[in-house]
């Protein structure tokens, strides 16, 4: 408990409840905006270019430049907050690292308290790892990435820690503890504290954010603008107010990024009661559908417009050792993706896994020969309202239906054990990908979707799906290792997720729950409470 009492500290407490006082009914307003809309949408209305901020999207202006370490930002490596992903994505060789509490970190207390000391120990260059099974140390290189911190969305509530009877938001405990602790001892070095913001849906989101930065620049003494954020542009209605985002960010903006997993969660989740807007296959989803490529492009040209970096989205994949034939054809797809992105003009690019991010770097260096393209403006773009919701055709196949299935419900597994980060058929699954494949089950049963057989999907055979499902997961894994690893309570959520009347919010809110209840069943529950 002593790293944990040296990051809770009482004044530490003191300024991550001041944040929530102060911020928490705007969050609460918002998310309640979110339901209203969401039921516009339900009853037909679609999002739009917003007449209200026509004025913003006209006018000539421009974010400030970036700080010197995120000038350029090429190759960029994600991954949750533990201590040795953090040390080797360190050292991976990628320009920046950004430290995820978010879709691939399972938020249990001590990953949560636990990340922060590793992101603590990481800032003082002090951090180490010994490998219990290996007998091998990881400590920081010579040469390091530049670290960036993804907070937990607006949505999601701190359930461990409470401020006037209520748990503070999660955004701001991350962000808060974050800050506090280490935006001193960036700055001293010459970086400083830089985020990226999820989920966010509409530019009065980013002014909330905007208005706790500059509340805690102002409380601990931090130059103005010394905050910077990335916004991932991951749902639907986000990608009609980029502008907006970009503005009310101001002098703490550093850009967008293209969150194409969670933008394709949000499309479906936005579309829910549409069923015209039934979508085919995940695979069949590439960034080649009208839809994302639009959105992609529509992102490059209002960053590099405004003088922010354009970032593309993530390369999954991670290296299949046992068959160098498929590795070299996933290999293929991660290039193929990096040139489409390069090409277009984005200045960036996200890999999962650190052997991806050479062949990242060797696309954009061929491409890219300055630390950026800003200065490509992409002025033959012109995107509409209807290339954003063009839906994207395929087939629904049965071979898709057991491919939800089985990642969906080995995801949750997995997250209930504590990891939200997880190979899966050899690509890297995180929570926005399980999103999609309950997502897409619910869309399916709720529209009775026509598979390719011609007949449509029926709650009989998903549940004989499901249930075919977790006996070869059993026979794989042997009883004991299946009973464990948590199988029958993932299975129970992803069905009840995949037929409950409405399409949920968010799989991640009934899952932790879960998890908060499977802690408090290992050791008793942790609620502390602000000053």
């Amino acid at each position: 408990m002593g790293d944990h009492d040296a990051i809770l500290t009482e004044d530490a407490r003191a300024f991550v409840a001041d944040l929530t006082r102060a911020f928490r009914p705007g969050a609460d307003e918002l998310l309640r905006l979110r339901r209203v809309m969401q039921a516009r949408f339900d009853e037909g209305d679609r999002p739009r270019f917003l007449p209200a901020t026509a004025e913003i999207r006209a006018a000539d202006w421009k974010v400030p430049a970036p700080p010197a370490d995120l000038v350029d930002r090429r190759v960029e490596i994600t991954g949750p907050v533990d201590r040795k992903m953090i040390i080797n994505a360190l050292n991976s060789g990628a320009n920046v690292f950004m430290a995820d509490f978010e879709d691939s970190n399972a938020p249990t207390w001590d990953n949560i308290v636990e990340g922060q000391v590793n992101l603590r120990d990481a800032v003082a260059g002090t951090i180490r790892h010994d490998d219990p099974a290996t007998g091998r140390r990881y400590e920081l290189g010579a040469r390091v990435a530049t670290l960036m911190v993804r907070p937990r969305g607006w949505h999601l509530p701190e359930k461990h820690w409470l401020v006037d009877g209520r748990p503070a938001p999660a955004a701001l405990f991350d962000f808060g503890l974050f800050l506090y602790h280490n935006a001193r001892a960036l700055l001293a070095r010459g970086s400083g504290p830089y985020f990226y913001l999820p989920k966010l849906e509409s530019h009065l989101e980013a002014r909330l954010w905007n208005n706790a930065f500059v509340m805690s620049e102002e409380r601990l003494g931090l130059p103005r603008g010394s905050i910077r954020a990335t916004v991932l542009i991951e749902t639907w209605p986000a990608a009609f107010e980029m502008d907006e985002i970009l503005w009310e960010l101001r002098e703490h903006s550093a850009g967008l990024n293209c969150g194409r997993w969670d933008y394709i969660f949000s499309f479906i989740k936005k579309l829910r009661s549409d069923p015209r807007a039934v979508l085919p296959d995940r695979s069949q989803v590439t960034m080649e559908q009208p839809f994302l490529r639009a959105y992609a492009r529509l992102l490059i040209k209002t960053c590099h417009r405004r003088g922010a970096h354009a970032m593309g989205g993530m390369a999954a994949q991670i290296p299949i050792k046992d068959d160098p034939e498929a590795n070299l054809a996933a290999l293929e797809k991660v290039r193929a993706d990096k040139l489409r992105e390069v090409t277009d003009g984005h200045d960036g690019t996200w890999v999962a896994h650190p052997a991806l991010v050479p062949l990242a770097r060797e696309v954009f260096d061929a491409h890219m020969h300055g630390p950026n393209q800003i200065e490509r403006q992409r002025a033959d773009v012109d995107v509409r309202e209807e290339d954003l919701g063009h839906v994207p055709h395929g087939t629904r196949t049965l071979a898709g239906l057991r491919h939800n299935i089985d990642v969906g419900v080995h995801y949750i597994a997995a997250w209930l054990g504590g990891a939200g980060c997880v190979p899966l058929h050899d690509l890297m699954e995180d929570a926005a990908t399980a999103e999609i494949c309950r997502a897409q089950v619910w869309q399916w049963l709720r529209h009775r979707a026509v598979m390719d057989d011609g007949q449509p999907l029926s709650l009989a055979t998903f549940r004989a799906e499901l249930e075919a499902e977790m006996l070869r997961t059993r026979e794989a894994l042997g009883a004991r290792r299946f009973e464990e690893g948590r199988f029958h309570e993932a299975a129970r959520l992803f069905e009840r997720q995949c037929t409950s009347p409405e399409l949920g919010e968010f799989l991640t809110l009934p899952a932790y729950d879960l998890l908060v209840d499977i802690e408090s069943s290992a050791k008793p529950p942790v609620a502390r409470s602000a000053r």
